[in-house]
């Protein structure tokens, strides 16, 4: 594989941070463009002595500037979690719609290679179990989850619009839920929130009954798929992440063992929207990628509870 020059937006955001680190042990340059609005520059601070590594502080709704040959633009900037775009609406708005136009607008002027990070949110609460690539999904645009659901709708199809008008060489990715060493204790998702909790002493909080299912890919794994994506010659949606299915009752209960509390769950009222499962069809990833998950979810929980252990001063 030859040396590329890639840039990415969110590179210090959580996936953002191992994309970046699986590229520099690829010997490839990497530029990393972030506002910090939902990112941590501790995140980066690891690679600021890489010469093949640049941090841009700079919010992507901006004209973005960047000096030299570019090869791919990785798009990559979006608060996630809902704890995140609920707090900032119109900026996860913003970065989806102006974000993903000057990031595309960078690929175009420097005849590089183009990959949108777009998410499974994208199907809303589904009505298709699993979701395939061709299911148009099931989205109310006027919820509170309308704000990043459709924020990453718009992208795919001006993603679209421009591999189709101006033959720009485009991918997508759509990343299911994800979990690994680096996410925010703060940042409101069910993994972190319950590992804080156990180590806090806390009662687990599940929102319903609890038994609303999601599938949860370990990051490297996730990161390996994006890598083989970016080398593929195929330009439309494709779905990362894990098939395999839990309930959030059966993750409280996991986590609560492999971090060696004892457990006591705390029920809440479902938020508005909050899909009632959650399950990739990985069949395009299988056959054109020759991709699949490695890591089962015990293991994934085990290093990540570890890494948080050691966040906190837990152990």
């Amino acid at each position: 594989m030859e040396r590329m020059r890639v840039v990415l937006t969110g590179g210090a955001g959580f996936i953002g941070t191992h994309f970046t680190a699986f590229l520099l042990n690829k010997s490839h340059s990497v530029t990393v463009i972030d506002n910090l609005i939902t990112g941590k520059r501790e995140n980066i601070k690891i690679f600021i002595d890489n010469e093949d590594f640049k941090f841009v502080e700079q919010d992507v709704t901006k004209f973005i500037d960047i000096d030299g040959d570019v090869d791919y633009v990785l798009h990559f900037a979006s608060p996630a979690s809902p704890i995140d775009y609920l707090k900032y609406p119109i900026q996860t708005l913003k970065v989806g719609a102006v974000g993903t136009l000057n990031t595309l607008g960078l690929a175009k002027k420097k005849n590089a290679k183009f990959l949108l990070a777009s998410t499974s949110e994208v199907y809303g609460d589904p009505q298709v179990h699993p979701q395939n690539e061709e299911y148009w999904g099931y989205v109310n645009p006027i919820g509170p989850r309308g704000v990043y659901d459709e924020s990453k709708r718009f992208a795919e199809a001006l993603v679209m619009a421009y591999h189709k008008y101006h033959n720009i060489d485009t991918r997508i990715v759509r990343i299911f839920n994800t979990f690994g060493p680096k996410m925010r204790p703060d940042d409101g998702r069910v993994i972190p929130t319950f590992i804080m909790q156990c180590l806090k002493d806390e009662p687990l909080t599940i929102f319903g009954t609890g038994e609303q299912t999601r599938s949860f890919c370990y990051v490297t794994d996730l990161i390996e798929g994006i890598y083989r994506l970016m080398l593929k010659d195929y330009h439309y949606p494709v779905n990362l992440g894990n098939p395999e299915e839990i309930s959030i009752k059966m993750l409280a209960e996991l986590i609560a063992e492999i971090a060696g509390r004892k457990i006591e769950i705390v029920f809440k009222e479902l938020p508005e929207d909050d899909p009632r499962c959650r399950k990739p069809d990985i069949s395009k990833a299988k056959k054109m990628l020759s991709w699949e998950p490695q890591v089962d979810i015990k293991t994934g929980l085990d290093e990540t509870v570890k890494w948080f252990k050691n966040y906190t001063g837990e152990v």
